[in-house]
């Protein structure tokens, strides 16, 4: 028998892990770099002659043999004393497993191998140093890929798209598990339909598949010889596919077969302890991906189903107005959050709209969310005005999360409250800590409505809300909106309302398509309720809600283009902060006149009146501006009201005078200007007509 083996350059070798010795005869000793006589190595002694990373392989290809119970086949590369490979052997060897001492014991044989030319078949399987490289590089491409998969879908696609290094298949398919049946979870490199006979089969059938998820162990098929007498049931099931080799491996994860996986191959494979390493590799990573997958997909349907049924769907139609509504969940973990928007019928036939922002993006973010919009909806119910509802809300959310002594995960919200007039327009608005809203008026100019506000929900209990009244004319339409749809990427409140401003502007469809083009505008498409790669880049939660006043003239309110635009504000005595945002609405209002110096003698103008009203009378002032016809030929008239009855007087103030001035400097620079007394009170009003070019502030070139 030594001199056979002899003949034939292989060597004989025994390797007894209890003791931790390797036997090898006069051959193997040879083969392995040694002096040419039979000798007891030890593992250090035997590891020093082999390669580092094939020897970290050989553990596991005695692994996987013992439990597939098979012959254990390595190649290696022998190393010597300088470290250079000096040839390449095979190893073959019957282990064999003592369950109660957890020893190994082996019997082989070692035979050198000669290196195949690259592209021939032998070449599809060799084991060089290259296709070692290539397969690590592979296995490491293939798990970052799958890693990053976030759904089954991508998952499959990338198992699809794998090019195993030397040896790559050109059928898949993975199989799941529901009862006591085989699914099709996903296939590739088959026709539509052609999973047909395979899926909804019982696991008792004799199919490769099947006793794959009954065993946990892998089925290697080398060629068609190999199927037919194995599984000559299912054979002509496989048989016209016309594919040569098929490796079956087992989807396992925490000890559990949650499935199957095909990897058919169109010429034989040999199916080499290195080959089916890779395939094991893959499955293995293919399987965490899948589960990764699934619960990925379940806890966004479940999050998404909760979301769904906290958000409310809009009321039935408004006469003589129209509402759309958008909300768009955080990719930061679950998808649930604390934005949300509503709206309520009122007992005295108004209706409310309500948006608000409860901190945080989890799942009690979620809770408080719908707890707190429940209790907006019963104090609205009840009839209480929106300063009311905002103070009982504010009440309510403090005893919930400050109540606990023990609390540490305190929270608060902001909101916006309008209660709605669908006959007048008129629109009580009270604020919370929320950005306030703005108004796309008729001929598409949009202009920011500053509103009083108190201190956001939960804060203080006993907060105040004043409430501020505008008026939504025919064809304006309403913008609320959470700092979401604002601030994300990077943009800060004023950067990120000039990007909002635009698209507002440009925008010439519906409300719903208007709805629309705002999140996609931020985030790319989206619908009422988005998920997904979308929603994974999600930095804050949108909420979006539009309230359009139908025009006088037909087609949708959004489109309406009548030739005036107007701003109205009051002013309070005990607010002459407001003098500025005054300014800043006028000067909004006037963004694209033509010449800047009229826009500059406007403000001032406005500023002067304003102040004449605060200072030298005790009532309240009331702001009105508006332009009207097309640009080039524009008209704005800007008119301050009183109700004091003292009418102003045109003095000559000195060179040290502190005030006076205000009614000669309307005189210098208005077009036309006048004071009309009223039945209660009067109003001081001047007008400038649009110059072009360079034309002067007075009008004339």
């Amino acid at each position: 028998m030594g001199e056979v083996l002899a003949a034939l350059a292989t060597g004989l070798w025994h390797w007894d892990t209890a003791t931790g010795l390797v036997t090898v005869d006069t051959e193997a000793a040879r083969l392995l770099g040694l002096p040419a006589e039979e000798t007891v190595l030890t593992e250090a002694q035997t590891r020093a002659r082999l390669h580092p990373v094939d020897w970290n392989e050989i553990t596991g290809v005695i692994q996987l043999a013992v439990a597939e119970d098979t012959l254990a086949e390595v190649r290696v590369r022998i190393m010597d004393d300088q470290g250079q490979v000096v040839r390449v052997v095979r190893s073959r060897s019957k282990p064999s497993f003592d369950p109660v001492k957890k020893v190994y014991e082996l019997i082989g044989t070692l035979q050198e191998v000669t290196e195949p030319r690259p592209g021939t078949p032998a070449g599809r399987t060799a084991v060089t140093g290259d296709w070692r490289r290539s397969r690590e590089a592979f296995l490491l491409d293939a798990g970052r890929a799958l890693a990053e998969a976030r759904s089954t879908t991508e998952v499959l696609r990338v198992a699809a798209g794998l090019s195993m290094p030397g040896f790559s298949p050109d059928g898949l398919a993975v199989f799941g598990v529901e009862g006591d049946r085989l699914t099709i979870i996903g296939h590739h490199g088959h026709q539509p339909g052609d999973e047909s006979p395979f899926s909804h089969m019982a696991l008792a059938t004799d199919y490769p598949a099947a006793e794959v998820v009954r065993t946990g162990r892998a089925v290697y098929l080398s060629s068609p010889d190999d199927y037919r007498s194995r599984y000559p049931v299912t054979w002509p099931l496989a048989q016209r596919f016309g594919r040569q080799s098929w490796a079956f491996l087992p989807l396992t994860v925490a000890g559990r077969t949650m499935g199957a996986w095909m990897a058919a191959f169109a010429y034989p494979v040999a199916f080499t302890p290195d080959e089916r390493s890779v395939l094991t590799t893959v499955a293995r990573m293919l399987a965490q991906a899948l589960s990764r997958a699934g619960v990925a997909e379940s806890e966004r349907e479940l999050t998404d189903g909760l979301q769904r049924s906290m958000l409310p769907t809009l009321g039935p139609q408004i006469p003589g107005m129209s509402v759309a509504a958008r909300y768009v969940p955080t990719g930061g973990g679950l998808q649930v959050g604390g934005d949300w928007y509503d709206m309520i019928p009122l007992p005295n036939g108004r209706f409310a709209l309500v948006i608000g922002d409860v901190q945080g993006h989890d799942v009690r973010a979620a809770g408080l969310m719908g707890q707190l919009r429940i209790a907006l909806r019963a104090y609205a119910s009840e009839g209480h005005r929106p300063d009311a509802v905002l103070s009982r809300a504010s009440r309510f959310l403090h005893g919930m999360t400050y109540g606990d002594t023990e609390a540490t995960d305190l929270r608060f919200a902001t909101c916006l409250y309008v209660e709605a007039d669908p006959t007048t327009g008129i629109l009580d608005v009270a604020r919370a800590g929320h950005p306030d809203p703005a108004i796309r008026m008729a001929d598409g100019t949009v202009l920011t409505r500053p509103t009083a506000g108190g201190l956001p929900l939960g804060i203080d209990p006993d907060a105040d809300y004043p409430t501020t009244r505008i008026t939504l004319e025919p064809g304006e339409t309403l913008l609320l909106c959470t700092d979401g749809l604002i601030e994300t990427g990077g943009h800060d409140m004023e950067t990120g309302w000039k990007r909002i401003r635009t698209i507002l502007e440009d925008h010439k469809g519906d409300l719903e398509a208007l709805a629309d083009a705002l999140v996609q505008a931020v985030h790319g498409p989206s619908s009422h309720h988005t998920t997904g790669p979308l929603a994974d880049r999600r930095e804050d939660d949108i909420a979006v809600l539009l309230l359009s006043r139908q025009g006088e003239c037909a087609g949708d309110p959004v489109v309406v283009r009548p030739r005036v635009r107007r701003t109205m504000l009051s002013v309070a005595q005990a607010e002459p902060e407001r003098v500025a945002v005054a300014r800043q609405q006028l000067r909004e209002l006037l963004h694209d006149w033509a010449s800047a110096d009229q826009v500059d003698s406007a403000v001032l103008l406005l500023s002067e009146t304003l102040t004449n009203v605060l200072v030298h009378t005790d009532a309240d002032a009331l702001l009105l501006a508006e332009v009207r016809g097309d640009p080039g030929e524009r008209r704005m008239r800007v008119e301050v009201t009183d109700t004091s009855d003292d009418l102003p007087h045109k003095r000559r103030p000195g060179e040290l005078a502190s005030s006076g001035r205000g009614l000669v400097l309307i005189e210098l620079l208005a077009d036309v200007w006048g004071v009309d007394p009223r039945g209660e009170g009067k109003s001081i009003w001047f007008e400038l007509w649009e110059a072009t070019g360079e034309a002067s502030a007075d009008g004339t070139s």
